[in-house]
C-alpha cells in the first residue's frame, strides 16, 4: 500500500511534494522549500525574466505561476541545465562569449535560450520569421526578448547563442 502524498511536481529529474499554501509561487517554492537559489528574483511581475525556468521545456516566469499550477509537469532550473558536471554547450558559449557582466540575468538568459534551441529545432515561427529582411540574429533577439540585462551584455548573448546553433544539424 503506498501513501498518498498530496500533488507533486519533477524539479531537475527528481520529484517533490508541492506546497500545500495554494499562494506559494513557483519561485517561492525553489527558494524556501527547496533551497534552488539560481533562479533570480527580479522583478516579481514577470517583466524581466531573471526567473525563468522551463516547465515541460517552454520558458515561463516562475515568479508569475503559483506552484500548484505544475501538478505533474517537469520543471527544469538552471541547477539542472548541466549534465553529469558537465556544461550544456549554451552555459560553455556564455561563458566563451564573455555574455554576462554581473550574472544576475544569466540563468533565466540560459533558460531562455535552450527553449529557444527547442523552438528552432520544432520550427515554431517567431514574430520575426516571415519578415521580408529576416535575419538569424534578429530572430534570436526578439526569441529572448523577455529577459533584460541591465548591463548589456546583449550582443554577447546573441553571439553565444549563434555559436551554438551554428553547431546543430540542420
Amino acid at each position: 500500500m503506498s501513501i498518498d502524498t498530496g500533488p507533486t511536481v519533477t524539479i531537475n529529474g527528481t520529484p517533490y511534494a508541492l506546497p500545500t499554501d495554494p499562494r506559494t509561487t513557483l519561485l517561492d517554492f525553489l527558494h524556501q522549500n527547496l533551497a534552488l537559489f539560481g533562479t533570480k528574483k527580479g522583478c516579481d511581475h514577470g517583466q524581466c525574466g531573471a526567473c525563468t525556468v522551463l516547465v515541460d521545456d517552454e520558458r515561463i516566469n516562475a515568479c508569475l505561476v503559483f506552484a500548484f499550477q505544475l501538478t505533474g509537469k517537469s520543471i527544469t532550473t538552471i541547477e539542472g541545465i548541466a549534465k553529469n558536471d558537465e556544461l550544456h554547450p549554451l552555459q560553455r558559449a556564455f561563458v566563451n562569449r564573455d555574455a554576462f557582466q554581473c550574472g544576475y540575468c544569466t540563468s533565466g538568459q540560459i533558460c531562455s535560450s535552450v527553449a529557444l534551441q527547442k523552438e528552432l529545432a520544432d520550427n515554431a515561427p517567431s514574430a520575426v520569421t516571415f519578415s521580408e529582411d529576416y535575419s538569424p540574429r534578429e530572430d534570436i533577439s526578439e526569441r529572448m526578448s523577455g529577459n533584460l540585462c541591465r548591463c548589456g551584455a546583449y550582443p554577447n548573448i546573441v553571439d553565444a547563442i549563434e555559436d551554438v546553433i551554428a553547431l546543430e544539424p540542420q
